[in-house]
């Protein structure tokens, strides 16, 4: 059983991956500090597969700690590197936080990989990476563009420093998989998206202003040069999502990769709207969501779409849930975070 560690596991992305890698088959040992999620994720893991993984409570800015985890947990074949800062707005307003976190994580598993002879390595990067587009849909062949946030150029530079450590070292391989915009929850509605504090993405934000958590939705920007004024992204599954790094980690194990670094785009290829995001929501599940119009957010590209033609042909991986179940799925695991709430309430009184 080959031994796979995640970090920022317990993260949304994360977690549904962790999912996945234990149906599969895979031993997990997750690493996080818990700045952006909840260690009661471990506990819905355990549910779906009947696996409790390994977690250490670590921060991989903090390299000595890292260092002790792999020499506790010897014969890692394979790392999947999700932790990292993530929302575009707070990027803008916290640069250095960003450079801190994403960058030292990064080289301080790089540097930590040869050591504990550790050769492959999946990295979870971003669409942004290309700024807006020149054409749409995107592919991996799109030119690199200056990032628009400091989280976008944090995504670029890890990508530098991945192509250049593989360059220095015959021994290393990589996956990097630029990803669109993840949505939903596990069908279970056991794990789901629960971001501490104030949501950055636009599905919660949705998802608790329809439960009466957060009184309307701020859409920013309705003066877009798209058909409804609002942006436009690429809403992947999240299931759909984690399974491509299932498939990115045996093409490593199996020696299948046919360069020292691939890439690929994970998306569904179609784009849609802010608000055509929302009215299916409302649709779908039969709830309204208060929202209104408010000036754009700094940092948001206008309008980004995969082409995922490589990723179906060479990674033999395919978005297949639809828009409308990947909604539903989000509204289940909003309200069943609800009623937690409310039986944790009455067993308080």
């Amino acid at each position: 059983m080959a031994k796979i560690l995640v970090t920022g596991g317990t993260g949304y992305i994360g977690s549904h991956t962790v999912v996945e890698l234990q149906k599969a088959g895979f031993e997990v040992i997750i690493v996080d500090n818990l700045s952006n999620s909840n260690i009661d994720v471990l506990n819905g893991i355990e549910k779906i597969t009947g696996i409790r993984p390994v977690f250490e409570n670590i921060d991989c800015v903090d390299y000595v700690a890292l260092d002790r985890m792999f020499e506790k947990h010897p014969g890692i074949d394979a790392i999947i590197h999700f932790a990292a800062s993530k929302a575009v707005g707070e990027s803008v307003e916290k640069p250095l936080m960003y450079y801190r976190n994403n960058l030292t994580s990064l080289i301080n598993l790089q540097q930590l990989m040869p050591i504990h002879k550790v050769k492959n390595f999946v990295f979870s990067s971003s669409c942004t990476v290309y700024g807006q587009p020149d054409e749409l849909p995107v592919t991996e062949n799109a030119p690199i563009k200056p990032a628009l946030s400091p989280y976008g150029n944090t995504k670029q530079i890890c990508e530098e420093i991945i192509q250049d450590t593989a360059h220095s070292n015959s021994f290393y391989r990589s996956i990097i998989l630029r990803y669109f915009n993840p949505i939903g929850a596990h069908p279970s509605a056991e794990i789901g998206e629960l971001p501490n504090g104030v949501p950055n993405n636009l599905l919660p934000f949705v998802t608790q202003t329809a439960i009466g958590l957060r009184k309307e939705l701020k859409v920013f920007g309705s003066d877009y040069n798209t058909p409804d004024g609002t942006c436009i992204r690429d809403y992947i599954n999240v299931v759909d999502l984690a399974k491509a790094h299932v498939i990115a980690v045996k093409r490593l194990l199996e020696e299948k990769a046919e360069k020292a670094v691939e890439i690929f785009n994970l998306g569904t290829g179609r784009g849609l709207s802010v608000l055509e995001i929302i009215k299916t929501f409302e649709k779908v599940n039969g709830v309204a969501v208060p929202h209104q119009f408010v000036g754009r957010r700094e940092g948001d590209i206008e309008q980004v779409w995969a082409d995922p033609t490589y990723a179906n042909n060479v990674l033999g991986w395919k978005a297949e849930e639809t828009v409308e179940d990947t909604l539903k799925s989000a509204w289940a695991w909003e309200t069943k975070l609800a009623q937690q709430r409310a039986e944790k309430k009455s067993s308080e009184e």
